[in-house]
């Protein structure tokens, strides 16, 4: 089992900034991906970025330009940096990993939710 521990969260202005983290539980040295999601009340999962084995980065329409996800592999921790932060953004976020392979990330595999990090923005 692979634990994910998200911290960072809080509650800022619109057009404010917030640092996530997120720890995993264990290194892996194989080709595998890392994401954020986010879950609003009321809706589902949604994957807002993405990075290949500290490469290719993703990002959903709605945050391009403004979240940043970069990793610090030594320390198996995953980051997404978001700025000019939007009411819309508010949410709880999630990190997950898993492997990556001929048919891709492998988003589906992925079990071990944590408990997220709560991030609200007031307008």
């Amino acid at each position: 089992q692979v634990q994910m521990v998200e911290s960072g969260g809080g509650s800022v202005q619109a057009g404010g900034s917030l640092r996530l983290s997120c720890v995993a539980s264990a290194y892996f040295y194989s080709k595998h991906c890392l994401g954020w999601f986010r879950q609003a009340p009321g809706q589902g999962r949604l994957r807002v970025a993405s990075i290949i084995s500290g490469g290719s980065t993703n990002y959903a329409d709605s945050v391009k330009g403004r979240f940043t996800i970069s990793q610090d592999n030594a320390k198996n921790t995953l980051f997404l940096q978001m700025s000019s932060l939007k009411p819309d953004d508010t949410a709880t976020y999630y990190c997950a990993r898993v492997p990556y392979d001929s048919l891709g990330c492998r988003w589906s595999a992925f079990r071990d939710w944590g408990q997220g990090t709560q991030v609200t923005v007031s307008s």
